[in-house]
């Protein structure tokens, strides 16, 4: 059963230049094609949705791309609220968060608080978020308040982590035919089915969505355990 879907929503810039579009137009058409995917994704019973929106990395794009974006964030937060609020949806952030414009910062801090009592399908948006950053933020975190020198267990790592309570996701899903995961949950995606797609982001929608579903359906987690075989031996997956 698949719950938690992470995404990859790569290929708005090349989606514009295939069209004579800026690059921020392709911005606009990504930051739409979100409610559509997580209509889909809603319908669909997935719980939590990760949608990789801006990387660390991401702050050394040209800066008119850079304000377009926090724009694009700020204007996401505030029209898609009543949206979210109807469709039952929560809304969180993981990422230094801390670091964006003070205008989206508060409208997302807004919409983050209106939702967190709505328990239907939660989105999380990784915002300047990397994930080596996130792993070093949870060692430094560890340094100031953990008093005791006991072994530290991977449970108990992962309560430094931006979000400890959010499940590790079933399914990565990476769009605009990329293969690499470019610093995206480096210790949550350890077991997830990656799924890359040549499709880019803003042309990617509910179809798109079960597809990559159907093709996850159709493959075997194993975990790095052994799988049993009808006669009784074991086999190495």
């Amino acid at each position: 059963m698949i719950e938690h879907i992470a995404i990859i929503m790569d290929g708005n810039g090349r989606w514009a230049t295939a069209r004579g579009l800026s690059r921020s137009e392709g911005h606009l058409a990504g930051a739409k094609q979100i409610s559509v995917v997580a209509d889909a994704a809603r319908a669909m019973g997935i719980k939590s949705l990760t949608l990789y929106a801006f990387s660390t990395e991401n702050w050394k794009r040209p800066e008119p791309e850079v304000t377009a974006l926090m724009s694009l964030l700020k204007e996401f937060a505030t029209n898609e609220l009543p949206q979210m609020m109807k469709n039952n949806v929560r809304l969180r952030t993981i990422g230094r968060t801390g670091d964006l414009p003070l205008a989206s910062r508060m409208a997302l801090l807004k919409a983050i608080d209106l939702t967190k009592n709505n328990d239907g399908l939660t989105i999380n948006i990784a915002l300047s978020y990397g994930g080596r950053a996130e792993i070093v933020d949870a060692v430094n975190k560890i340094l100031k308040e953990r008093k005791s020198d006991a072994p530290m267990t991977e449970e108990e790592f992962r309560n430094y982590l931006y979000l400890p309570d959010m499940p590790d996701p079933d399914l990565m899903i990476r769009t605009g035919g990329n293969l690499r995961i470019s610093n995206f949950l480096l210790w949550q995606l350890s077991y997830a089915e990656l799924y890359v797609t040549e499709t880019y982001w803003p042309d990617f929608g509910a179809d798109d969505l079960r597809r990559a579903i159907e093709a996850f359906d159709g493959r075997e987690r194993r975990f790095g355990g052994l799988n049993e075989q009808k006669d009784g031996g074991a086999v190495d997956k």
